[in-house]
């Protein structure tokens, strides 16, 4: 179907939905935006703990599950490995005809785990196994300094990898170097890296809004001179990582396992709905449209592109100003790598959260239904 989708898709871009809720299978509503062009899903703690607290569809698999005698995170992680399997199900046909390119469903492993190497790599390897193996489902590891030790393990054993809350370009190099070691050695070890799938998910619009933060002190302090900077950090510091992309899958390591069938890590641009609502929109799905990406929208971002978005190739242009942008903010004394950081470790804190108030919400829950 022609729509703003598949106009991002003649460009190279995929467009992947980020959320998940069974309403979603059972409704059929995400076949419809698959008949759309929709061609992925990403998930995360946060995205569960909306779907499973507020609705009662997961109810009367919750009252089994808790007349079994399954603990609070059991019965959580039972219900989450449900609705992924068949979100790969329903996208399996996509996988398939993409030639793997797409069709992906992303899981993310408990946030509590994202200092932690080996026991990122357990987990992942045990919900690979409970997931049998679907070759559709993408395992989330945190691009902390733990994270992409793992990331290179998982990867060199053939096991498709989504790097998440990865803000600065430092986090992205670094990502980028455990993707490449990771496939060298699966390929050392006689895998087919043509079988393996990555993206790094770059996060975008939570960078503006801590910059913004920052710079908005500022002007209050008398620098009017900085107000051109408001909402310019988050597209800007996703060009200059794209523009790196470029490099690292274009140089001679990746050509070497590119003649072995090996395709790029893409790269993913996560949290893009806008959060200042006096900026556009749709700002950082426009403004990063490009080849061998993925832009993974919210609801409301998705249906506001579908509705009234613009696709054109914008991600490689801008790059002298997106310079700019980074030199000045760093001569007004904002520094972008705490910023980063930061935002990684609130990322992780926040997800967190969202699991810990979730597996307290299924154990309320179950009580309530066991005593009805």
């Amino acid at each position: 179907m022609e729509n703003t989708i598949s106009e991002l898709n003649a460009l190279g871009q995929s467009v992947w939905y980020d959320n998940m809720d069974r309403r979603l299978v059972n409704s059929g509503e995400l076949e419809r935006l698959i008949s759309l062009g929709v061609s992925g899903v990403t998930s995360n703690p946060t995205i569960f703990e909306k779907a499973i607290t507020g609705s009662d569809a997961y109810d009367d698999d919750l009252r089994e599950l808790s007349a079994a005698g399954l603990e609070p995170f059991q019965i959580y992680e039972k219900l989450v490995l449900c609705d992924i399997a068949m979100a790969a199900g329903l996208f399996r046909p996509v996988y398939d005809r993409t030639g793997r390119r797409d069709g992906y469903v992303s899981l993310e492993p408990r946030p509590a785990l994202a200092y932690d190497t080996d026991g990122t790599v357990d987990e992942i390897r045990r919900l690979y196994g409970l997931l049998e193996r679907r070759p559709n489902v993408m395992l989330k590891v945190p691009g902390t300094a733990a994270g992409i030790s793992a990331v290179e393990t998982l990867l060199g054993e053939g096991i498709n990898i989504n790097i998440t809350l990865m803000f600065s370009l430092r986090h992205y190099e670094a990502v980028s170097e455990a993707f490449l070691a990771g496939l060298e050695k699966f390929d050392a070890t006689g895998g087919d890296v043509s079988q393996v799938e990555s993206v790094a998910s770059f996060f975008v619009s939570r960078v503006d809004t801590s910059v913004d933060r920052q710079l908005a002190a500022l002007i209050e302090q008398g620098r009017d001179d900085l107000k051109p900077l408001l909402g310019q950090a988050g597209v800007a510091n996703a060009k200059l990582a794209y523009a790196r992309f470029r490099e690292k899958m274009g140089g001679e390591r990746f050509a070497a396992l590119r003649e072995k069938g090996a395709r790029p890590q893409r790269v993913l641009w996560a949290s893009t709905s806008t959060k200042n609502p006096s900026y556009n929109e749709l700002m950082y799905v426009e403004e990063l449209a490009g080849a061998d990406t993925v832009n993974t929208m919210p609801t409301v971002t998705l249906e506001a592109f579908l509705d009234r978005g613009k696709a054109a190739p914008k991600l490689e242009t801008g790059l002298e100003r997106a310079h700019a942008v980074m030199e000045e903010l760093a001569a007004a004394g904002i520094d972008m790598e705490k910023v980063t950081d930061d935002l990684q470790d609130e990322g992780v804190r926040l997800f967190s959260e969202s699991l810990d108030n979730l597996v307290e919400s299924l154990r309320k829950k179950s009580e309530r239904l066991r005593a009805a």
